[in-house]
């Protein structure tokens, strides 16, 4: 794949998604919101393939699924004006809808475009496939790392804002109940597992999901740079003050410097 590719799909990106911009003043929060986070992916997953010595061209398809991996968010708010799948549809089949209807993987070989949709596609899943192979699979892994790091980005700044200035689609409507957390998120942490979404209730317990992701990392240099950034204890700090909790965020910490 060539670098003129990347760069074309890059400026289609600002023009397509600026559009979307044109709403209410919460729609244009939430919709600001995810064309940071995409950036942001494709300069986590720059990060990513230095640290993990991608060669210059799986660099520019790298940086080509982190551009295109929620591309789907846009048309999902302004049909549904949420970004909680379970309430309109899979982000990432609306991404692959979005790639094809637009050709934005004409002219590239029919090799990497299969190997960029199959990134795209997986990258949402509670797990990928387990008959993915490599190359794909690193792809796939890149990806979820990648999208990994920025959203922990999100949330930190978005605990920093005072609640009426938060983008209110990021917290997928979740009620916010600062003393409050649910035993079973608590207890699939502590037993160093993924807190499912369909087992969250609160924002709290959104919390425990994403700091639960520490398991599912697969590149050292995600766990690297998340242990750098910090991330995970300023989540941590905002969760209630039981000995179960601190457990549980003790062993995720852990396996950052394991």
């Amino acid at each position: 794949m060539k670098k003129s590719h990347y760069e074309h799909l890059s400026s289609w990106f600002d023009s397509y998604v600026e559009p979307f911009l044109i709403t209410d003043e919460e729609g244009a929060k939430n919709i600001s919101l995810k064309i940071v986070h995409t950036r942001k992916v494709c300069e986590a997953m720059a990060l990513l393939s230095t640290g993990e010595h991608l060669s210059e061209n799986e660099s520019i398809i790298a940086s080509t699924i982190a551009l295109l991996h929620d591309i789907g968010r846009f048309p999902q708010y302004q049909r549904w004006r949420t970004f909680r799948d379970s309430e309109s549809d899979n982000h990432a089949r609306l991404a692959i809808d979005v790639i094809r209807e637009q050709n934005l993987l004409e002219g590239i070989e029919s090799s990497e475009q299969l190997l960029i949709e199959e990134a795209v596609r997986c990258h949402n899943l509670l797990e990928p496939p387990s008959k993915i192979k490599s190359p794909t699979r690193q792809f796939i892994n890149l990806i979820r790392d990648a999208d990994k790091l920025d959203i922990w980005r999100v949330f930190v700044e978005l605990l920093a804002q005072p609640p009426e200035e938060r983008a209110t689609a990021a917290t997928l409507g979740l009620d916010d109940l600062p003393g409050t957390v649910s035993d079973n998120c608590v207890a699939a942490l502590n037993n160093g597992s993924i807190v499912h979404l369909d087992t969250v209730s609160c924002f709290n317990d959104f919390k425990l999901l994403q700091i639960s992701w520490v398991y599912d990392l697969t590149s050292v240099t995600a766990r690297r740079v998340l242990h750098e950034r910090g991330y995970i204890p300023i989540l941590a700090a905002t969760l209630p003050a039981r000995d179960d909790v601190r457990e549980a965020v003790s062993k995720a910490l852990a396996t950052l410097s394991a």
